[in-house]
């Protein structure tokens, strides 16, 4: 018999050409990505870090910004309060957010010339564990522990007979203990200098208050870089208050605050502050706050020796004390 022939056409793959046409593999819906491979001037991000549920946008971004970054580029709160749009507080929330995060470790280490400065470490991975110093020291290559030469043989002595005769074993050399690698204790950071305290008025009145409030509530119509939210107007208000209670007219106070402002104002609030306290005018002569009154000295009376029986007692002239003048007067008006 003659050998079959098959005949029959395969089935159509999934998506290949066939009766009903192409298959399209396009989502109908979100996001649809056009890549071009990169061959120079491109950073690996890991899923890791952009697809991160616990970090903010400004964070992830930041960390993008920072692995892109040429090794010993500055990467400082101010250089990037400078480089970025956001204020200076997001800038150092979103490196605490790293941090925490093991993306990026900061300490501060003394150079050779003594200048103490910021080293910052960008990890592409999250580190489980914080450096112990900064900088690393160099590795250490461990030397290759050789085993130790064999004893040579002892020469053939004579041995006398009926003498018993066993080879004493040498104890084994202990293997000396690895050096521990140097510890660098980090520079201890300088206290930060706190500012001056706000100005306060020596008789905070109602009416004062009000007034105070009420002008830097007004102040963002002559400066809208000025603008402060409630909370920042209640903490101010001692400091308006103070000017105010000094003869200090609005216009004069609104001029102090809102000239010569820099581009842009990054915190109005302590930019405010700032103002309110080193510009603060002097008291008036002749003001109570200026010399507040003398305290008077307490009187003292001085002591006297008695004329008559020589004993101390006070009184502003001599003279003779109570008990002689009681004898005196008996012995004068007798009753």
């Amino acid at each position: 018999m003659a050998t079959p022939q098959v005949i029959a056409a395969p089935c159509a793959q999934p998506g290949s050409p066939g009766a009903s046409g192409p298959r399209d593999v396009t989502p109908t819906s979100g996001v649809i990505h056009v890549n071009t491979r990169h061959v120079s001037g491109f950073v690996v991000i890991g899923n890791h870090l952009a697809q991160n549920h616990e970090l903010s946008l400004i964070a992830i971004g930041l960390a993008v910004h920072i692995q892109s970054l040429p090794a010993g580029a500055k990467v400082g709160i101010k250089v990037l309060t400078d480089r970025f749009p956001e204020s200076e507080a997001r800038i150092t929330a979103a490196l605490h957010e790293l941090e925490a995060e093991g993306y990026l470790h900061r300490s501060r280490v003394r150079l050779p010339s003594g200048r103490v400065t910021t080293r910052t470490i960008s990890y592409n991975q999250p580190a489980t564990t914080a450096p112990a110093h900064t900088p690393a020291p160099a590795p250490q290559l461990k030397a290759k522990q050789t085993p130790p030469a064999p004893e040579p043989a002892p020469s053939p002595t004579h041995i006398t007979p009926n003498t018993p005769t066993t080879p004493t074993p040498e104890p084994e050399p202990a293997a000396a203990p690895p050096a521990p690698a140097p510890v660098r204790v980090p520079a201890p950071t300088a206290a930060r200098k706190q500012p001056p305290p706000l100005p306060q008025p020596h008789t905070p009145t109602p009416e004062l208050l009000r007034a105070a409030e009420a002008f830097l509530a007004d102040l963002r119509r002559h400066a809208p870089q000025l603008t402060l939210g409630e909370h920042d107007i209640d903490e101010l208000t001692p400091g308006v208050a103070a000017w105010l209670e000094r003869d200090a007219h609005p216009d004069t106070i609104r001029h102090a605050l809102t000239s010569a402002l820099p581009d842009p104002v990054k915190y109005p609030p302590k930019f405010v502050r700032s103002r309110l306290t080193t510009l603060i005018p002097p008291p008036l002569p002749g003001t109570t706050e200026l010399a507040p009154p003398p305290r008077r000295a307490p009187l003292t009376i001085p002591l006297q020796n008695c004329d008559t029986c020589d004993r101390a007692f006070r009184a502003t002239h001599p003279g003779h004390c109570r008990d002689c003048r009681t004898e005196l007067r008996q012995a004068v008006c007798p009753t």
